[in-house]
């Protein structure tokens, strides 16, 4: 990210942290908060404004608009999640699950919130929605099974790089027929290669596969069952990407609707095989890396 500053990085690494400690100790996290009163563990994600608050107010971009938004949005989540909760204990998905995903979904999606930040630290506003999800699913709600777990497993690896041996020879045939993909050389040395993976599935695999894997697919297998459950999250999935690749935001980009949801089949095998995260941002990972250098 550029105008990298004290700030910037203390943002990057309080909304990193919270992400973490979700990834390697959830549970303890979430039995936690639930002994806390109602009113504190509703309120306490209104900390999650402290990333925006230091860099707005370093980069003189302050709003109180945003200020205001970013307070209330992760409080408004975790109070929607607490009655899903009370509503829903056998966690089979409510509506007010559905709601909460598809604002945190349209919000990142179609850049609602980007104007808040300074130019190029929008990144840091995706991550904070994150944030408030994982606190929102994990803590309040308990949802279980999503497999974000980052105490990574052979199997993990296993998975992933199984489910991308399926997919490359789908994805070479189906994108070289559509004229989607062109294939180019370019051989990357090691360390810009090692760096672009890990910077891929860190921002862009992971927060993905989190909310199209671990919480939408998820609460679509307690529903449908898993088949049902991978096709309409794969087609979710690929309707996201409807605006990508264009120079004109707003034009319907079939060809990539088309690739992504195909792509959100094996991402979304990968995750259901044990209900691992990681295995599926394997998958998605290796895809983007390899898409960014050669095609």
């Amino acid at each position: 990210m550029p105008n990298v500053t004290p700030a910037t990085i203390a943002a990057l690494v309080a909304e990193l942290s919270v992400a973490a400690g979700f990834a390697f100790a959830a549970d303890h996290i979430a039995s936690v908060v639930q002994r806390w009163p109602a009113v504190v563990r509703t309120l306490l994600p209104a900390l999650l404004v402290l990333p925006y608050l230091l860099v707005a107010g370093s980069e003189h971009a302050f709003l109180w608009q945003w200020f205001v938004l970013y307070a209330a949005l992760p409080v408004w989540i975790a109070w929607l999640l607490g009655q899903a909760a009370q509503a829903d204990p056998e966690r089979r998905g409510n509506w007010r699950d559905a709601v909460v995903l598809l604002l945190l979904g349209l919000a990142v999606d179609l850049r609602w919130f980007d104007s808040a930040w300074p130019h190029g630290l929008e990144p840091l506003g995706k991550i904070l929605l994150v944030d408030a999800g994982l606190y929102g699913f994990a803590a309040i709600r308990q949802l279980d099974e999503t497999g974000f777990d980052f105490r990574l497993r052979w199997t993990d690896w296993k998975t992933g790089l199984r489910e991308l041996a399926f997919f490359t020879p789908v994805v070479l045939a189906l994108g070289l027929a559509l004229g989607f993909i062109h294939p180019h050389v370019n051989v990357p040395a090691w360390s810009d290669a090692m760096v672009r993976w890990v910077a891929i599935f860190f921002f862009i695999a992971v927060p993905e596969e989190l909310f199209f894997r671990a919480w939408v697919q998820n609460f679509l297998e307690r529903r449908m069952g898993r088949k049902a459950a991978l096709a309409i999250a794969s087609v979710i999935f690929g309707l996201s990407h409807f605006n990508k690749r264009n120079a004109i935001g707003a034009h319907f980009n079939w060809r990539y609707v088309l690739v992504a949801t195909i792509a959100g089949i094996f991402y979304g095998r990968a995750w259901r095989e044990k209900h691992r995260l990681p295995a599926s941002a394997i998958t998605h990972t290796c895809v983007d890396w390899l898409w960014s250098w050669w095609f």
